[in-house]
């Protein structure tokens, strides 16, 4: 199984990266919230989940350890696969997810595109014991909701800014009626 590529970015695109290691090349498939958060630095260090199908061989990439456990939980439910597992995590970061479990927010799963209100009833049932026990579960989750203070919060973190301490500057700054740009200048004066 391939864990991990350490090695240097040849082609980004919102969904997909090619990775060279030891002169192959990789194509890595990401979602939204791993291409926001991938620099624009050549060398990356990119974790893996190596799934075999009857008719191909993929690789799916994350910048946290943390979303690939929420990957591999999401695809170990019934009716979601790797595709619709990486469509959650692109629409929702993995603390959300959590939270949506752990508190029973039907809709908030239910949001995301492809997923119903059977499939996310069944995200619940099966994994919200899990979803207790990982590290992030209780962690402060910005509203889904709030694309400025998400979007600001999402631009810190890529900036190299600790995620914990970027969440509470933004909740010392931020006004439902502000703009990112706003946001991430309050910000920044506190950080």
């Amino acid at each position: 199984m391939i864990t991990h590529l350490n090695g240097r970015l040849i082609e980004k695109t919102p969904t997909s990266l090619i990775v060279e290691c030891g002169g192959i090349g990789y194509a890595v498939k990401i979602s939204l919230n791993s291409f926001s958060q991938l620099g624009a630095d050549e060398n990356l260090k990119i974790y893996t989940q190596f799934i075999v199908r009857e008719d191909a061989q993929l690789l799916y990439g994350f910048v946290t350890l943390e979303e690939r456990e929420m990957f591999n939980h999401l695809i170990s439910v019934s009716g979601i696969g790797p595709n619709t597992a990486m469509i959650m995590l692109s629409s929702l970061v993995p603390a959300e997810i959590a939270h949506a479990i752990q508190v029973e927010d039907v809709r908030t799963i239910q949001s995301v595109k492809g997923i119903g209100a059977k499939t996310a009833q069944r995200v619940i049932v099966d994994l919200k014991d899990k979803m207790l026990k990982m590290n992030f579960a209780s962690e402060n989750v910005l509203v889904a909701n709030n694309t400025a203070r998400f979007d600001a919060l999402t631009a810190l973190v890529s900036l190299g800014f600790d995620k914990k301490s970027a969440e509470k500057a933004i909740d010392k700054v931020a006004q439902e009626s502000d703009s990112v740009e706003k946001i991430i200048k309050e910000a920044l004066r506190i950080l």
